[in-house]
């Protein structure tokens, strides 16, 4: 398997690069994503994938490893190929795509091409649970739970507010709150919309 490419990138298009590493080319299918991170570079490094069907082995090159390690997530769902995902990550920074995955947003997968109702509601249903556990608010900043919901509610009902008041002032806070709330602060915001 080859894990990296490092070299003279010879040519760049926004859906391929060419790598000359000591005298041998290596073409890289990228993402908008990757062009964006290497258009002003005459040089570097791009994480690779060596995808094998029975009519090609291609090649895709990665600026991040993170945006490598969600092309291999999104193409282990059932339905999304290679080619659905690379457009995926040229459609959607990675981790918009990972917040919309964990928050549920279908309609915002369902913008990019290639992804419809079905898929989007896939690709929630499989990698939800994984890219939660993996992307904790340390590392995606701005970003609300599902699971900060479901604690807030249960915070309320430990305070001693019936469940049906509990979940209705959660989701009335949830509709005014900026991304970037914590735990606590929907907790305090809820017991004011009490």
């Amino acid at each position: 398997m080859i894990a990296f490419v490092r070299g003279q990138f010879a040519v760049k298009t926004p859906a391929r690069v060419v790598v000359d590493v000591n005298g041998v080319g290596y073409d890289l299918q990228i993402s908008l994503n990757t062009f964006s991170a290497i258009s002003n570079k005459e040089s570097g490094q791009l994480f690779t994938y060596l995808h094998i069907t029975e009519n090609a082995h291609t090649l895709f090159g990665f600026a991040e490893l993170s945006e490598k390690d969600l092309f291999l997530q999104l193409i282990s769902v059932s339905g999304v190929g290679a080619s659905t995902a690379r457009m995926m990550l040229s459609g959607m920074k990675p981790e918009e795509i990972t917040r919309a995955i964990v928050q549920g947003n279908t309609k915002q997968l369902e913008g990019i091409k290639g992804i419809g109702k079905k898929s989007a509601e896939r690709l929630i249903v499989e990698l939800r649970d994984k890219l939660a556990k993996q992307h904790n608010e340390n590392i995606l900043p701005g970003f609300v739970t599902p699971q900060m919901d479901s604690d807030a509610i249960n915070a309320l009902i430990s305070l001693g507010i019936g469940r049906v008041m509990a979940e209705q002032a959660v989701k009335k806070t949830m509709q005014n709150t900026p991304e970037n709330s914590s735990l606590e602060d929907i907790i305090k915001q809820a017991l004011k919309n009490l």
